[in-house]
């Protein structure tokens, strides 16, 4: 019998413990928290997939091509073709384990526009889209926890890989975020389905479970990783006390418009901008010409939903009209949105080839955490779709695997860290603040030799002893690493492509249609 470690219970981890229990494995499954929290569940608008229900002629090959133009063509082609082609066998499989997704008219799975694709694609459940997946994979997932082929463990925070004396992955280190319990699972393969560096930005949409830790580590343990420097800023974002929050792109998808008051009435620019695609046009795009006609966020911008219907906002786009009530106070039917562009979406991580295999034997990556599909910027729609099949694929490669070596490092090395570690007076999250306003700083939608310059300087003289718990304070000691990767990425980018926008190389140059991929060489960052 197989044994298969999965490190994160999202849709990745939740597709990953499925898949592998389901092609003989036995599966623990360990998490910080529970499914129902996970990141996962933010996301809103749908999940892609060429199923050519509206008589719009749409193919595999017409999505295989969105993404690879929408990435600006530094996905892994591979990838992406493995992506689009199973996409429409993974709605069925949602389908038949109870996700449930909205209809047509006519009975069918409905689908709906998105950014950077000219056909109607993106299958949801109104927009509350990630909640259901993850309602439907739970309760598959419970089924096989019932049977004892999948053993969840909650409460365990992801602290080291363990090899064995072949350098393979055999297993992983962890501590339980109350109690302070060090544990390691033993086991044949690992798959790593933690999710975004959030962390490194502060308060940006994203969940504050997934904060880095295990992509920088795995990093200081040999994982190269990749394209860190392609940070997605989603266009429509608001501002609550909390935090920022997400005005889905079906809001646009639905009819929604963009504009800013020019010459005392609204100028809706994307039109004039972008005829073919205007307000749909890919993620990236949308965000510089808000960045743009906002001139750097001086003047307000808007999302207008006025002229659509009740139905449409009310029960279509449920979730956007609670959250102006709720959050805003304002009724978008009547009152447009203050909107402005934040960060959503890391399409950097751990490189993974089309397997989802990184560079070393034994260990696995899915969802946000791995790099290979969305290249220089994500469509909208195919963050769900490669969580799950980043999962799926995972899986079914993970059981093949079966170590050659014996265990070298296990709980020991951990043990006496943990031992001879001494908080210190400095406050942790004063740092974290520090760090994310270094990032904020110089990692924005545009970006120049200079402020990355002056964050690696910034970043070089940061005192990283603060007072807190174990795993806090090694946790900002990987932050600052995985920080300045980031930025050295960044600087070795020379051009504009995607995300990743420079004022001092405004073009695109092909000798950079390719991957920035990092290593850590002896405490040294190595950028390639």
């Amino acid at each position: 019998m197989v044994d298969i470690i999965v490190v994160g219970a999202g849709i990745a981890g939740l597709t990953a413990s499925i898949k592998a229990c389901d092609n003989g494995a036995n599966v623990s499954l360990i998490s910080p928290d529970y499914s129902e929290r996970s990141q996962s569940v933010m996301a809103m608008g749908g999940i892609n997939a060429a199923l050519n229900t509206k008589g719009e002629n749409d193919s595999t090959d017409q999505h295989f091509t969105d993404t690879l133009n929408g990435g600006c063509k530094i996905n892994n082609e591979k990838a992406v073709e493995m992506l689009t082609s199973d996409a429409p066998q993974i709605i069925d499989w949602l389908e038949r384990i109870g996700t449930s997704f909205s209809r047509d008219a006519n009975g069918n799975v409905d689908i709906r526009n998105f950014g950077g694709q000219k056909k109607k694609r993106t299958v949801y459940a109104g927009s509350r889209t990630g909640k259901q997946i993850v309602s439907a994979l739970v309760s598959s997932c419970r089924k096989r926890e019932t049977e004892g082929k999948i053993k969840r463990f909650v409460g365990y925070r992801f602290l080291s890989l363990i090899f064995t004396d072949e350098n393979e992955c055999c297993g992983i280190n962890c501590i339980h975020e109350d109690t302070q319990e060090l544990r390691s699972f033993i086991g044949d393969a690992v798959i790593i389905a933690t999710g975004g560096y959030n962390s490194l930005f502060g308060k940006i949409l994203g969940s504050t479970q997934n904060d880095g830790f295990a992509t920088a580590k795995l990093f200081t343990q040999g994982v190269i990783l990749a394209n860190l420097e392609m940070v997605q800023y989603h266009p429509t974002t608001v501002k609550t006390p909390q935090k920022r929050m997400l005005i889905t792109e079906a809001a646009r998808g639905e009819g929604g418009k963009l504009f800013v008051m020019k010459d005392g009435k609204p100028w809706y620019f994307m039109k004039d901008f972008y005829p073919e695609l205007a307000d749909l046009m890919p993620r990236d795009v949308v965000s510089r010409s808000i960045f743009k006609v906002s001139d750097g966020g001086k003047k307000d911008v808007f999302l207008d939903l006025t002229h659509l219907d009740e139905y449409t906002v009310k029960v279509k786009l449920d979730e956007v009209y609670e959250i102006c009530e709720k959050y805003l106070n304002l009724n978008p039917l009547k009152t447009p949105i203050p909107i402005f562009p934040a960060v959503h979406y890391f399409m950097g991580g751990i490189q993974t080839n089309e397997n989802h295999k990184t560079n070393i034997k034994g260990l696995y990556a899915a969802g946000e955490c791995s790099c290979q599909y969305h290249g220089a910027n994500r469509l909208g729609g195919n963050s769900l779709l490669g969580a799950v099949h980043g999962g799926w694929i995972s899986a079914e490669n993970a059981v093949l695997e079966k170590p050659k070596g014996n265990v070298i490092n296990s709980i020991d090395e951990e043990l006496e860290s943990f031992k001879s570690y001494a908080p210190k007076d400095k406050s942790l999250q004063d740092t974290l603040s520090e760090i994310s306003q270094i990032m904020n700083d110089s990692m924005g939608i545009y970006r120049n030799e200079g402020d990355l310059m002056a964050a690696l300087d910034r970043l070089d003289n940061l005192d990283t002893n603060v007072n807190a718990k174990y795993y806090d304070y090694l946790k900002v000691k990987l932050l600052v690493i995985l920080s300045k990767a980031s930025i050295l990425s960044a600087l070795e980018r020379k051009e504009s492509r995607g995300a990743h926008q420079r004022t001092d190389y405004p073009e695109s140059d092909d000798r950079y249609k390719k991957s920035i991929c990092a290593m850590y060489d002896d405490g040294e960052i190595v950028i390639t």
